[in-house]
């Protein structure tokens, strides 16, 4: 059985430090300048890009949702250097993306995309594009013409059946990874516009309750138990869990898996055996099989 990746417990993807600033639960780990207690602020655009450094030229790590919960603890000109309460992320972020103290949000959107509008009227020019996962705050509800609308404290609106109670989740989360079969595949991305292969696993286990790691090798490293495929894969159950050097799909069952990859560029339900064969030939064999 494949050996699970260790990650070290001051790796810098989850962890803030640098030679100038650290987190003050760092201090004693770490060497820094200074070390701070960080300030609590919330998402507020759509989305926002993290970055391992302040630059536009740089990759994108990950995706913060509408919503979620950061500490920041460097700000540079139009940047913050922030971590993710979330799945405990740290990277670069516009400053223009979050809003200083914490929200408390009562729906989030449930289907993989949808719009917010200025007013409560889906003729009206859409504001934003929102995708799954992302937590608002609504303070009224409005009818008009048949159709029912969440009001959030900046007035926008969204259509109420795009959206359910935080404190509901959905119990299939091959289910809903199923929802983004087509969407574009995108390196760092976690909304419905854009997903690479572990921001689909995480967003749609999310949808399900479940917290897990961001990127494949932690998810390799956490995430359920160990399992042996068996000699013609006949052990893998729907839900199951295949990962590769950076890579992850998830069983669909019936002989399919399920992904987002650079291959096709999209998220796509295809044949487990030839996938392997296609992904063997141009990188590796898995590294192991997960039961979550």
């Amino acid at each position: 059985m494949a050996d699970r990746p260790v990650i070290d417990p001051l790796d810098k993807r989850l962890n803030a430090w640098s030679a100038e600033i650290a987190d003050i639960a760092l201090k004693g780990k770490v060497k820094a300048h200074n070390y701070v207690e960080g300030s609590s602020a919330h998402v507020t655009a759509p989305w926002c890009d993290l970055r391992r450094e302040p630059a536009l030229d740089c990759g994108i790590d990950t995706q913060l949702l509408l919503g979620e919960r950061v500490i920041i603890y460097e700000r540079r000109e139009d940047w913050a250097w922030i971590k993710a309460l979330r799945d405990g992320y740290v990277g670069w972020t516009s400053d223009d993306a979050l809003t200083a103290g914490e929200t408390v949000p009562t729906h989030i959107v449930c289907v993989p995309r949808t719009y917010s509008y200025p007013a409560p009227d889906m003729k009206f020019p859409a504001v934003n594009n929102l995708s799954m996962g992302s937590a608002i705050k609504s303070v009224g509800r409005e009818s008009v013409r048949g159709t029912e609308y969440l009001i959030q404290e900046n007035g926008e609106a969204l259509v109420a059946c795009h959206l359910r109670s935080i404190s509901q989740f959905d119990s299939d989360y091959v289910a809903v990874s199923e929802k983004f079969i087509g969407t574009p595949y995108l390196w760092g991305g976690t909304t419905g516009l854009g997903l690479d292969c572990s921001g689909l696993v995480q967003l749609a286990m999310r949808m399900c309750g479940i917290s897990i790691p961001r990127d494949t090798d932690m998810q390799f490293a956490e995430i359920g138990t160990l399992i042996e495929p068996g000699e013609h894969y006949e052990n893998l159950e729907r839900g199951d869990l295949i990962f590769w050097p950076g890579h992850v799909a998830i069983v669909e069952g019936n002989g399919q898996i399920l992904h987002a990859n650079g291959y096709t560029m999209d998220v796509i339900s295809e044949p487990l055996i030839p996938a392997l064969g296609r992904i063997a030939q141009f990188f590796s064999q898995p590294s192991g099989f997960v039961r979550p």
